[in-house]
Parts: C-alpha cells; structure tokens; sequence
C-alpha cells in the first residue's frame, strides 16, 4: 500500500522555526516531524511514499531525496496552498490502489495499524483514526458524526454547532473514489478546497466509511508549545521503554 504525506504548509504560526524551513522539517526530539512520519509509515507496510511539497520544497527534497529506508520516495507539487482536497488530486496519477494518508505535521503515537487493518479487512472506502475532544473544542476541527456500527455519517468542517466530538486526527485510508470527490469540491468560505468536503461527497454518494477511535496520542504540531508538548511525550515514552527494557533484562538474568 502506497502512503501519501502532506507537507507542502508554510507553518507561519511556528516562525521563527520556519523561517528558513517548512513545516514537516521542524524537528521534534532531535528529528524532523517528517522523519517520525515515514518511519510510521515504513512500519505500517508502506512500499512507496508519495510527498507533497509546497513551501521550500528544496529543503525537503535535498534531505530526503529519492528514498527512506529503502522505500522509494516520489514527489508532487503543490504550488499554491488552497487546503488539502487541492493538494490530494496533486498525487492523483501516482496513485491507483487503497493508500494511507498522512498529514505531515502531525506526531503519533497511536493505533494506526487498527486503521490500515480495517481497510484491507472491510473494503470500506476510507477508513478515520478519530479522536474525541472535549465539546468545547470540537467546533476547531473536521468534525465526525457516527452511526451505531462505527461508521461515519457526517464529516462538518469547524461547525458552529457540532453534531459530535469526534474529530478527524489526520491518518486515513482511501481507495481512489477519493480523487472523483476532490475533484467536485467547491472553495470553502475559507476560500480552500476542503478534504472534509470530499468525504461528505463521498458518503452522500453511498460510500462506506469506518471510524476508529484513537488509543494512544498526536500532536498537531501548529505552534512552538505544540512542539514541546510532542518532545516530552515522546521522552517520556523513551523513559518508560527504557524501564520496561531494563525490568525485562532483569527477569532474565533472575531466571
């Protein structure tokens, strides 16, 4: 299965971390938040990698160039940033086969594989990685309404009035019906073409999509703070792996 990461934002609200790079090459625990992404996606069975690059793409590319770990990296351009619908048809022709996505300023450390599973097992046509927020929070992003069997009714981008507090965390799987949608959406108020919009086509047009809901955690690296609060999750994963390591290395040698 082919991963499609997002990373062509410019990330004005962390400056002065973007001054002279984009978003996705932010580092978080001594590494970019792009490396974090495609070391996920590696694990989760990806065998190509197709980037979206937008803002000094040049940096990115120089960095990564035409592989990770072995898996072939190939690159699309988003030139102007008119919201994520826009920058997914920019991927259409490489892409002919269920594919994950991931949006590239996002830290995980969650259940994705649960996400990928359920695609390959249920043949829905997308499946979501969802998170519930408290209400209050919920008109801030791409909200989902489900029905009793888990499967996503509505998608509502930044409702004034949300019908849930599930929201989407930015990992997906989609078969390729995605594209036909995203090419239908109209500019939002926003002036942007909305991916929230595309699945809403998708499920008026009778396509199945499953909700998962997130066991675990993920920083949407938007502002500085957010990048201190992925570093010390992530540290403090690092110290708890390390005692469980060293509580195991010590059973051994008991036994």
């Amino acid at each position: 299965m082919k991963a499609v990461v997002l990373a062509a934002g410019e990330g004005t609200r962390l400056r002065p971390l973007t001054e002279d790079k984009p978003k996705g090459m932010v580092e978080v625990e001594d590494k970019p938040i792009l490396t974090h992404c495609f070391e996920q996606l590696v694990d989760l069975g990806a065998d190509e990698l197709v980037v979206v690059v937008g803002y000094m793409k040049e940096v990115i590319i120089d960095h990564y160039g035409d592989e990770f770990d072995g898996v072939p990296i190939t690159y699309t351009h988003q030139r102007e940033q008119q919201g994520l619908a826009h920058a997914l048809l920019t991927v259409e022709e490489h892409i002919d086969d269920d594919f994950m996505l991931m949006l590239g300023d996002n830290v995980f450390q969650a259940n994705l594989a649960d996400v990928v599973n359920r695609q390959r097992e249920s043949r829905a046509d997308a499946a979501f990685l969802v998170e519930e927020v408290p209400w209050e929070d919920a008109s801030r992003y791409g909200v989902c309404d489900t029905n009793d069997y888990g499967e996503i009714v509505e998608v509502v981008e930044k409702p004034d009035e949300p019908p849930s507090n599930l929201v989407m965390t930015g990992f997906y799987t989609f078969t390729p019906a995605i594209f036909h949608a995203c090419h239908l959406v109209q500019p939002s108020d926003r002036g942007e073409y909305e991916i929230s919009e595309a699945i809403d086509l998708l499920l008026q047009s009778g396509r199945t999509i499953d909700a998962l809901r997130m066991d675990g955690w993920r920083i949407d690296v938007g502002y500085p703070e957010d990048r201190e609060e992925a570093e010390r999750r992530l540290q403090d994963k690092g110290e708890a792996d390390a005692e469980v390591a060293a509580d195991e290395s010590a059973e051994t040698v008991t036994e």
